[in-house]
């Protein structure tokens, strides 16, 4: 076994840790079912994903395994990383909370079809891998990098943003909790500036990317911005 694969099964092993003690220390309790189900969705999701990186991009994903804070080269971007890291844990230890302390309402089917909407989200995440082998985890521009125009390209200008938006917000009502909800609004405004700083630096670094934003009008949401 390859040290890219041993790096990514413990990055993956380490996050569905993290996840579950964020919820369910939270929760005070394992019997928490909507946690398990959502567990379940993202951990396929991932695995999916993962297993088609393997077999067809192995260059992205060990891009993908270089994440987080640390390892940004851009001070601003080291910085939007922690805020969307510390919210990104809120999302989940929220939930917890609601589930210990009965805060929300959320019927069971909409917490499963939330699940699919989950789901949808990381679909979306996978159509952009598959089109963009230079979808790496920090923001950078290989030497030789180009301007990536067709699939979800061809209709928004960040398609990975706009699918992890239905995927952060449906996490906290998948989890049977509104009170999660603010959370994910308040990541999503995170990655919104992540964007932006991201779109100056490709304007300023790939070579054809300002034509492309002429071309492609809209950033995230189609017709809306």
């Amino acid at each position: 076994m390859d040290n890219l694969i041993v790096k990514t099964i413990l990055g993956f092993m380490f996050l569905m840790l993290v996840l579950g003690l964020a919820l369910f220390l939270s929760a005070g309790s394992l019997n928490f079912w909507q946690a398990w189900v959502y567990l379940a969705v993202f951990a396929a999701c991932t695995i999916l994903i993962t297993l088609y990186l393997i077999k067809k991009d192995r260059e992205l994903l060990a891009g993908r395994v270089q994440a987080g804070p640390i390892a940004e080269t851009q001070r601003t971007q080291q910085i939007i990383q922690s805020l969307a890291s510390l919210f990104f844990i809120g999302i989940f230890i929220v939930p917890g909370l609601d589930f210990r302390f009965g805060w929300s309402n959320v019927p069971p089917l909409m917490s499963l079809i939330s699940d699919g909407f989950v789901a949808i989200g990381f679909y979306i995440v996978f159509l952009v891998f598959r089109e963009n082998s230079y979808t790496r985890a920090t923001i950078e521009v290989s030497a030789e990098q180009n301007v990536i125009t067709s699939g979800p390209y061809a209709v928004v200008r960040h398609p990975m943003y706009a699918g992890a938006m239905p995927l952060l917000v449906f996490t906290p009502i998948a989890l049977g909790s509104w009170a999660g909800v603010p959370i994910s609004i308040l990541l999503i405004l995170i990655i919104v500036a992540r964007l932006l700083d991201e779109e100056r630096f490709l304007k300023a670094n790939l070579s054809g990317y300002e034509e492309y934003c002429q071309k492609v009008r809209y950033r995230l949401l189609p017709l809306i911005w």
